[in-house]
């Protein structure tokens, strides 16, 4: 679950009062799920058995299939995830001593429906894995997206230098453009 995890994007999300960055991944077997409030980050595993017992103290009217719960707890989690909750889900959160617990409350089949994510602190090396490894890697890729696009316009302000010397004029004076200044550009950037 956790490498499938991987592939998933993080989303943001506002449980009540709260914004966090969460991603999650559901299989027959379990969930993983990873939520952060960029100060700290939980995450909870749960394989089949996790979730048979949890669902058997938290839903005692509902005698359903294991895999059922995990593709209904799927099916109200995505569209969190995709920042368009269901309106007949309420979801609320609360930091406890051992981490971050989510509660999920529903309806199945015209029964009420609950469940709890007892999440608790990720390992360093998770958070890493997921968290820190990926936000270096696109911060180095847009570093280098910037220096590609400033060496691009560079070129190109030698080249209209280059049409302006042969006495090339612009048809529609608008379109003029002052040199591309780096230093200047760069100030300004960190600037804003």
């Amino acid at each position: 679950l956790e490498s499938s995890l991987l592939t998933q994007p993080w989303a943001s999300v506002y449980i009540g009062e709260s914004s966090f960055l969460a991603k999650a991944c559901f299989r027959d077997t379990g969930y993983i799920l990873l939520i952060s409030d960029l100060s700290s980050v939980w995450y909870e595993n749960a394989d089949i058995q996790v979730v048979e017992q949890r669902s058997k103290e938290l839903n005692k009217r509902l005698t359903v299939h294991v895999s059922s719960f995990l593709h209904r707890l799927r099916i109200l989690i995505c569209p969190l995830l995709e920042g368009q909750p269901g309106t007949a889900t309420s979801f609320s959160c609360h930091h406890i001593a051992s981490g971050l617990s989510l509660h999920v409350k529903s309806e199945l089949s015209g029964l009420p429906f609950y469940w709890d994510f007892h999440c608790c602190p990720a390992p360093v090396e998770m958070v890493s894995r997921h968290l820190v490894r990926p936000l270096i890697q696109m911060s180095l890729a847009l570093q280098y997206q910037v220096q590609e696009l400033t060496s691009l316009l560079l070129q190109k302000d030698a080249e209209i230098e280059d049409y302006r010397e042969s006495e090339a004029t612009l048809s529609r004076g608008r379109l003029r453009t002052e040199p591309f200044q780096e230093k200047m550009f760069q100030q300004n950037f960190m600037a804003e």
